[in-house]
């Protein structure tokens, strides 16, 4: 009844969503739709049904609740190869047991140095670093052993020397776990979720370097502000679904399907797959379907393919008590530019 519930409202927010490319450029923050995750931009952000743990947060916080103790992951993301654009990411989650997980996340875009011209000075007057920074704090809980629930607010700055400009953004999921098709071994075989991400304020730029002095009259001056528009965020509804097949105890195969919904450019269709060697080996392949992605039309510089691999290892912290190191690594193709490489580290405590 809760997820019949769940998406029968999200089916109505939904007309408020629908693609719309000819809004295509007129959002800010975008940087909140990078997914600089090693696990889950293999999936091209797909896994909204399967995602589990801190990585949640770029598409489905619900999939935090999954989190059994502590995990730390870490995110290095050579943004666009050819831009020299550089994405740092941390995150933590911490399990509270019955009361539920909670996890702090932030992420930082390298940009490198500009140089910094005035009106008078049209030449330069030195370089300046653009600031783009993330931070969200989100908390997810099992309601049930089938369906959980997650929340992130989260803070979002942009600036460039004397502007900047800064908002607050609220993510929101549901994910449901079934146990069609489960036997003795394995549960919980299809996962489906749903998700409303980058519902905030508008934000516009403000500081002193858009205020100038004007002269009234030779004894008057005064300082005046140009102004600025107001621009809205990213705002985005996917629904995704996954089922794992079991070829043996020992491998698996998930297929998975998303269907994304851009409030500012196109939808999206989303497939792919993972196949898994125990909880040691994991490798995936995805693509995202955006119309007109192939030709001159398009508004993004994806081409839809992506390919990932996680190597599992585990170790021992106590009597009966094991725990896991990570390694993640993905690549998104562009047109331009030479892809998007992300490598990850992720620690299970």
């Amino acid at each position: 009844k809760f997820l019949i519930s769940g998406l029968l409202v999200l089916a109505t927010v939904s007309t408020a969503f629908a693609g719309n490319p000819e809004r295509a450029g007129q959002a800010g923050a975008t940087q909140l739709l990078v997914n600089s995750w090693g696990r889950s931009s293999g999936f091209n952000g797909i896994n909204i049904g399967s995602t589990y743990g801190i990585e949640s947060v770029i598409n489905n916080p619900a999939g935090l609740a999954h989190t059994r103790r502590t995990e730390l992951v870490f995110g290095h993301t050579r943004y666009l190869v050819g831009t020299d654009i550089n994405i740092n990411s941390f995150g933590i989650a911490q399990a509270l047991k019955s009361a539920g997980v909670i996890g702090l996340y932030f992420t930082s875009f390298d940009m490198g140095e500009f140089y910094r011209t005035t009106e008078d000075n049209p030449e330069g007057i030195g370089t300046f670093s653009p600031s783009i920074m993330n931070l969200g704090l989100t908390y997810g809980k099992k309601f049930t052993d089938h369906i959980s629930v997650g929340a992130t607010i989260k803070v979002v700055h942009e600036s460039i020397f004397d502007v900047g400009a800064n908002g607050v953004a609220f993510d929101a999921g549901v994910q449901y776990r079934t146990n069609l098709g489960s036997d003795s071994l394995h549960t919980d075989k299809l996962k489906i979720g749903i998700a409303l991400r980058n519902i905030g304020s508008t934000m516009r730029y403000g500081g002193d370097g858009l205020t100038f002095r004007s002269n009234r009259d030779p004894d008057f001056t005064s300082l005046s502000s140009r102004p600025t528009a107001e621009f809205e965020m990213p705002s985005v509804l996917a629904m995704g679904v996954s089922y794992d097949f079991y070829l043996t105890e020992a491998h698996r195969l998930t297929v998975l399907g998303a269907f994304i919904s851009n409030s500012f450019t196109r939808d999206n269709i989303g497939v792919g797959m993972e196949y898994g060697f125990k909880k040691y080996l994991a490798l995936r392949y995805s693509f995202l379907y955006e119309k007109d992605i192939t030709n001159e039309n398009r508004t993004t510089a994806w081409t839809g393919h992506a390919l990932g691999a996680t190597v599992e290892i585990p170790f021992k912290t106590g009597k009966d008590r094991f725990s896991s190191f990570g390694l993640d690594y993905s690549y998104r193709s562009t047109n331009p530019f030479q892809g998007t490489h992300v490598i990850g580290a992720r620690i299970d405590l």
